[in-house]
């Protein structure tokens, strides 16, 4: 017995038809599950060109291989397809139970398929798989949603589910399990175009592992090291809200759409204020630290609001990047963007882009439907997302995301789009982590701060603002990130315990595979899942032109940041000349012949050659 069930769930809507096929060996041990995996199926399975809210495309649900297990802190799921609103290949982890028992009922991972010819939900359960009429549901939120289907299936019924944006088709919806989310780049949006509400699991444990003794053995030992473990404390205390106020005193904190890095009244939402208002704790499924917050307003216009967050980078979008300490807005915004069903940062982004623009006079009170644009006006922007979320008026445009609606705005609008490859930047300004700005310029996936931290910048052991000589850490967070992603572990490695040798311990005694004892073996992993998501993008039309970074960040100082004021990216073609190095790509950000067959992936040079003149 392994932790894998080794089973994946085809579900093509189209016939309405599922049906259940094996996972070959060779692709758990060459990309361990998870988000590796799912890469790996939908680079074979999807032809270049593919519109991505078309039929042709999928969406894929995978787990990875110590999933449902009782390790801390690693039954997350990866959410995996071609963004509507990038073009580029994409990834999302997503928290809460689901995936867990997706896997008890028997399934690694599930890959969507088709299109439904009427508004359609999956239900899995002991009796099979069954594609039932989503009528009923069809335009509730993601709340909404989860309790109609509890009442239908039974109280312990997990659900991932959109909510109106999904169905809306803003191309940064998200899907909604519990108050968790994944899929910042348009995995909700491809479900709304498939007609699929929502997938709804009833099912139950155990899930055997391959050494049972040493398995728990290795489980206890983490979780014994992590009962005092001040980082994961601190995560049960105030979840990522604790990083506002250290962030914001150094210039890492942006504000107005990047503007500047300075927020007057920012200790009105840190962790402190924050923390007066929380009822309880939240969680993933086998996690001790419980770093959900949820919290309630009692007072005032937003009484009543209850959210699982806001999280540091919703504080930033939703709070700093609008001139915004209301803390009560806070709560209410974020709620609002978890029932609609749509990512806080691209939301968040997409107004602060709005705001700039009326700020310029670029667009007038006219063009947003009235709205009086001005930064720090909470009750009017507030009703800016809700247009967003249902696609109603200037909202609809905006939920085209920054970069299509500056194009069909015209008149300079593009100089104030803060994203690449399409994807919004998300709370970290790339000119007071000039590590991060080379992340996110290189990122296959757009601008994301889950895709490799420079947890070197971070943590103050190199130069922050250091021009050069990023490449190496870059390539190697970004390495260390699929890997994670991969198993699928939670990204606060003090969290979890983990330290790539007592992972692959842990791994082995889950899977019996040996060759994952090695942490050396899971980098390469890491690698060639990096390796073939950049090959899947020059398979789309992506190199060396896409990785870059929005026009401010390459020419205007940064302002009223603290010690970061006056920084720029100012050699970002060295970065990308020493990151591109550090991979083995030539020069165009493209992989190597040489690159592609040293990590395996001889059958993908095959198109990279006639790609390549």
């Amino acid at each position: 017995m392994r932790s894998y069930t080794g089973k994946l769930l085809r579900i093509n809507l189209s016939d309405g038809k599922g049906h259940i096929e094996d996972i070959p060996e060779p692709l758990m041990k060459d990309f361990l599950g998870g988000r590796g995996l799912a890469v790996r199926y939908l680079y074979d399975e999807l032809k270049p060109g593919v519109e991505p809210l078309s039929p042709d495309n999928k969406l894929l649900f995978m787990m990875g291989p110590l999933g449902a297990t009782t390790a801390m802190s690693v039954s997350r799921m990866a959410l995996v397809t071609k963004s509507p609103l990038t073009g580029t290949i994409t990834k999302s982890i997503m928290g809460g139970n689901f995936g867990a028992y997706l896997k008890f009922a028997g399934f690694d991972g599930i890959i969507v398929e088709g299109e439904a010819k009427k508004s359609t939900y999956v239900h899995i359960d002991q009796d099979g798989v069954h594609i039932l009429d989503a009528d009923g549901l069809w335009g509730l939120d993601t709340q909404e949603t989860q309790a109609k289907l509890r009442q239908r299936h039974g109280k312990t019924t997990q659900v991932a589910c959109i909510g109106p944006a999904g169905e809306k088709l803003v191309r940064y919806a998200i899907v909604i399990s519990d108050r968790r989310c994944g899929g910042r780049t348009g995995a909700g949006t491809v479900m709304g175009a498939k007609k699929l509400k929502a997938i709804a699991v009833n099912s139950s444990g155990p899930l055997s592992v391959y050494d049972p003794e040493r398995f728990k053995k290795l489980a206890q030992g983490l979780i014994a090291e992590l009962k005092t473990s001040p980082r994961r404390i601190k995560m049960s205390d105030f979840g990522t809200s604790y990083l506002t106020l250290g962030f914001e005193k150094m210039g890492i904190f942006p504000v107005k759409n990047f503007q500047e890095g300075h927020l007057e009244g920012v200790e009105k939402i840190g962790e402190e204020e924050l923390a007066k208002i929380k009822i309880k704790n939240d969680g993933c499924y086998g996690c001790m630290t419980k770093c959900g917050q949820v919290r309630k307003v009692t007072e005032g216009p937003y009484a009543g609001a209850l959210s699982e967050g806001p999280d540091y980078e919703s504080i930033w979008s939703l709070g700093g990047n609008l001139a915004i300490n209301d803390l009560a807005f806070l709560i209410a915004a974020d709620s609002l963007c978890d029932k609609l069903g749509m990512d806080t940062v691209s939301t968040g982004n997409s107004i602060g882009f709005a705001c700039e623009l009326f700020q310029r006079g670029i667009i007038t009170r006219k063009d947003a439907d009235g709205l009086d644009l001005s930064w720090g006006n909470h009750s009017e922007l507030m009703k800016l997302a809700e247009k967003i979320g249902k696609r109603e008026g200037f909202g609809k445009l905006l939920g085209e995301g920054t970069k299509r609606a500056a194009e069909q705005i015209g008149k300079g609008a593009e100089a104030y789009a803060m994203q690449v490859k399409g994807l919004e930047l998300p709370a970290y300004e790339p000119r007071a982590v000039k590590g991060y700005g080379l992340i996110f310029a290189t990122s296959n996936i757009g601008a994301n701060h889950m895709y490799g931290r420079p947890r070197e910048d971070l943590a103050g052991t190199t130069d922050r603002f250091a021009d050069e000589g990023k490449g190496q850490d870059a390539a190697r967070n970004q390495i260390s990130q699929a890997v994670e992603d991969s198993v699928i572990q939670c990204s606060f490695g003090p969290v979890t315990g983990f330290t790539p040798q007592s992972r692959s311990e842990v791994l082995v005694a889950a899977t019996g595979f040996d060759e994952f004892g090695d942490p050396a073996y899971l980098n390469q992993i890491g690698e060639r899942i990096l390796c073939l998501e950049r090959s899947f993008n020059v398979r789309e039309g992506f190199g060396r032109k896409d990785d870059t970074l929005p026009s401010r960040m390459l020419t205007e100082p940064l302002k009223n940041a603290g010690p970061a004021t006056g920084q720029m990216i100012r050699k970002l073609d060295t970065l990308l000349d020493e990151y591109y190095q550090a991979l083995g790509y030539t020069s165009q950000g493209i992989p190597s012949i040489e690159k592609l067959n040293q990590l395996g992936l001889d059958w993908v040079a095959k198109d990279i050659k006639k790609l390549v003149k």
